[in-house]
C-alpha cells in the first residue's frame, strides 16, 4: 500500500507545503533526466508478494499483526486488512539465475510465514481473491489499525461524498453499497518490477501497455467474489470500483479513475507520465517533507522524491512508473500490478519470466507504438482479458485472435529471445516458459476454479463449495495450476460453519405488503418454500408469511399485510448458529430473516442448521 508515514491532520498550509514539494520533485526529475543522472547501465528485477491468511476453518484470519510480530523480518509488511500480509523481495540483477534466486528467497520467506501462521492457528494462501471472504470480513473491525489506511478510507469517502458502490456483471451479477474501502482488501497480487533505462522508458512503457491483454489473459485466477461468478480476473473491476472517488453527476465529465489503464500512449519522458497523474488526480495523502529535492541535487546528491512517490502511490495504474533512490543511485522502473497472487509460486515465477522476457524481447517495430497499434485496441484487449481470460479474442497485428494463439505463436518466441538476450540460464528459461505454454494450451486458474465451483454447487450449498475450493487450492499450492486435478464432490455437511452468514440462503423470494395474498401463497407453492419475507415500499422488512398464513389465505382474498405476521424475530450474519437455534426454539419459529440496516440480506431456517442441533 506504499508510504506508511503520513500526516493525518492536513490543513491548508500543510497541503500547500506538500504540493510545493511535489512540484519541486517533478522539477528535480526533469533535471536528472536531462543530465543523465539516472542509472541506465544495469537492469534489475524485483517483486512484491501479497498473500491471504486463513484460519483453521479456511475463512479469513485476523491474526496478521500477531503473525507479523512472530515473523520479525523487515521483508514483511502489513496490508489494508488483517487477513493479508505482503513480502518485499530483494532486487536482483537481470542475468543468469536471478529467477531461481528470487524463487528461492520467496519460498524461504513463505516458509517463515507458514511457521509463524501455524503458531496462530492460521495458514497462508496465494490467491487473487480468497473464495471464503464474505461481507462479514469487509467491515472496519477487519481493517489494519494503521493511520495510513484510516486516512485513505477517510479521504476517499470524503471526496466521494457517498458510500462506495459495487456493480460487477459476469455470469452472475454483484451489486451492493458499502461504507469503506475494504473491498480493495479482497485483492491480492504478485507485483513485478523491471528497471528501465530512462531513454527507453516511454517505448518500454507503451510496450508494457500493449502486451497487458494477452499476458493477463493467460494469468487470470480470480473469477469468484462473495460466491458469485464474475470476471475471469474480478480483481480488475473490484479494485477500480473499491477506491473510486468519482461522483455521478448530471454533467458529462470525462474523469479518470485513480485505478486506471490510461487513455493514450505515453509521450515525452517518464516525468511526463508523473505530470499527467498530478494533473489528473487530487492529492489525497500528504506528509512533511524534510529535504527539498532541488536543494539535494545542488548538494550533488540524488533526492528520494518523497512527495512524488507518496502521490504516485495513490494513483493505481495497472502498469505504474516508479522512481527509486538511495542517495547515490537513482533508477526508474515499471511496476506490473495486474497479475494476481498465486495460485502457486511456480505459476507466479513463470508469469514473471514471461513478462520480463517480453519486455526485453520487444521487436524494434514496436519502439513507436502509436504508429503500429491503436491505443483503444490495447485498452480493449485488457478489459476483454479481465472479463473472459484465456477465452478472449484480442486485437493483435490487425487481426482478431484467441489468447492461446497470440501467446503460443507470437509472444512466447519473443519471451524466449528476450531472456536469452539478457543471459538468463537456459534451464530456467525452459522451465518457466514451459509452464506458460502448458497453461495456454490447458487451463488457467480461473478456468479451473469456475469448472470445479460449478461442479461442487451441483451437490453442495454455496458456503460448502467455497470451503472445498479453498481447501483444495491450499493442497495444490506447490503444483502449477495447469496440473491441478478436478475436485471430487463430497458431502455438503459444513462442519466449519459457526455464524448465520455461513449457512443462510441468499436466493430470496419476497413480496410487498400491498401485494395480493394470493400472489404470495402462489409463490410459496411454486417454489416449495415455507417462509416468505414481506417488504414495504422502502425495501425494508416489515412482515413474514408462513404455511400457517397460506391456510388463512383460503379465508381471505385481501392483501399480504392482512395475513402476515408483524411480530418478527430477526438475526444478523454474525450471530452464532447455536444462538440462532436457541432463538428459534424459544419462540417456536421455523426461520429467521437476516437483516442489515433494515434490509433483508438472507434467511435461515431450521432445515439449514438442523445438523448443528444436538437435541
Amino acid at each position: 500500500m506504499g508510504e506508511q508515514s503520513i500526516n493525518t491532520n492536513i490543513d491548508n498550509q500543510a497541503r500547500a507545503a506538500f504540493i510545493k514539494s511535489l512540484l519541486n520533485d517533478i522539477s528535480a526529475l526533469d533535471i536528472m533526466l536531462e543530465k543523465d543522472l539516472i542509472e541506465s547501465d544495469i537492469t534489475r528485477i524485483g517483486a512484491e508478494q501479497e498473500f491471504c491468511l486463513v484460519n483453521k476453518n479456511w475463512r479469513p484470519s485476523t491474526k496478521a499483526l500477531e503473525i507479523l510480530k512472530t515473523i520479525d523480518d523487515p521483508h514483511f509488511t502489513t496490508e489494508l486488512a488483517l487477513y493479508n500480509l505482503e513480502i518485499n523481495l530483494d532486487p536482483k540483477e537481470l542475468t543468469k539465475d536471478c529467477f531461481s534466486q528470487m524463487e528461492s528467497q520467496l519460498m524461504y520467506l513463505l516458509s517463515k510465514a507458514k511457521k509463524a501462521a501455524k503458531k496462530s492457528e492460521a495458514k497462508i494462501l496465494l490467491t487473487g481473491i480468497l473464495p471464503t471472504i464474505s461481507k462479514n470480513e469487509l467491515h472496519f473491525d477487519y481493517m489494519t489499525p494503521h493511520p495510513r489506511y484510516w486516512e485513505l478510507n477517510s479521504m476517499i469517502r470524503q471526496l466521494r461524498g457517498t458510500d462506495f458502490e459495487l456493480n460487477i456483471r459476469g455470469v452472475d451479477e454483484l451489486s451492493l453499497i458499502h461504507d469503506s474501502v475494504l473491498f480493495e482488501a479482497c485483492n491480492t497480487s504478485f507485483q513485478m518490477h523491471l528497471q528501465i533505462a530512462p531513454k527507453d522508458f516511454i517505448a518500454s512503457y507503451n510496450w508494457s501497455q500493449a502486451i497487458t491483454g494477452p499476458v493477463l489473459g493467460v494469468s487470470t485466477n480470480s473469477p469468484l467474489l462473495l460466491g458469485q461468478e464474475l470476471w475471469s480476473e474480478t480483481r480488475i473491476a473490484l479494485f477500480r470500483q473499491s477506491i473510486d472517488i468519482r461522483n455521478t453527476t448530471h454533467s458529462l465529465k470525462n474523469q479518470e479513475a485513480r485505478v486506471n489503464f490510461s487513455d493514450a500512449w505515453a509521450t515525452g519522458t517518464a516525468a511526463d507520465i508523473f505530470k499527467n497523474d498530478i494533473a489528473m488526480h487530487q492529492v489525497i495523502l500528504s506528509r512533511e517533507i524534510e529535504n527539498d529535492a532541488l536543494s539535494t541535487l545542488k548538494e550533488g546528491k540524488l533526492p528520494k522524491l518523497q512527495a512524488l512517490n507518496l502521490h504516485n502511490g495513490t494513483v493505481y495504474r495497472w502498469n505504474r512508473p516508479c522512481y527509486g533512490s538511495d542517495g547515490n543511485k537513482a533508477h526508474l522502473r515499471i511496476e506490473n500490478r495486474y497479475i494476481p497472487s498465486g495460485p502457486s509460486v511456480k505459476d507466479e515465477m513463470a508469469n514473471f519470466a514471461f513478462w520480463v522476457g517480453l519486455m526485453m524481447g520487444r521487436p524494434s517495430r514496436f519502439d513507436d507504438m502509436p504508429s503500429c497499434m491503436d491505443f483503444k485496441d490495447a485498452k480493449s484487449n485488457f478489459i476483454k482479458a479481465a472479463r473472459s481470460g484465456k477465452e478472449s479474442l484480442l486485437k493483435w497485428n490487425d487481426d482478431c485472435l484467441p489468447v492461446q494463439e497470440i501467446i503460443t505463436k507470437e509472444l512466447l518466441p519473443l519471451a524466449y529471445s528476450g531472456l536469452e538476450k539478457t543471459s538468463i540460464d537456459k534451464k530456467d528459461i525452459e522451465r518457466l516458459l514451459t509452464i506458460i505454454e502448458k497453461r495456454a494450451n490447458g487451463f488457467t486458474g480461473s478456468q479451473w476454479k469456475v469448472k470445479n465451483y460449478r461442479q461442487l454447487r451441483k451437490s453442495m450449498k454455496q458456503d460448502d463449495a467455497l470451503l472445498s475450493l479453498t481447501k483444495t487450492m491450499h493442497k495444490n499450492e506447490n503444483i502449477p495450476v495447469h496440473e491441478w486435478p478436478s475436485i471430487k464432490s463430497k458431502s455438503n455437511t459444513n462442519e466449519t460453519a459457526h455464524q448465520v452468514g455461513h449457512v443462510m440462503s441468499t436466493q430470496l423470494f419476497t413480496v410487498n405488503e400491498n401485494d395480493l395474498s394470493s400472489l404470495a401463497t402462489s409463490i410459496m407453492l411454486w417454489k416449495n418454500i415455507h417462509h416468505l419475507p414481506v417488504e414495504n415500499n422502502r425495501g425494508e422488512l416489515c412482515g413474514l408469511l408462513t404455511w400457517t398464513h397460506l391456510k388463512k389465505q383460503k379465508e381471505s382474498g385481501g392483501l399480504v399485510s392482512e395475513i402476515m405476521t408483524k411480530t418478527l424475530f430477526t438475526t444478523t450474519t454474525k450471530m452464532e448458529i447455536t444462538e440462532a437455534i436457541q432463538l428459534m426454539k424459544k419462540n417456536e419459529i421455523g426461520c429467521l430473516p437476516v437483516i442489515r440496516k433494515k434490509q433483508l440480506v438472507g434467511i435461515i431456517t431450521i432445515k439449514d442448521i438442523i445438523k448443528f442441533d444436538n437435541g
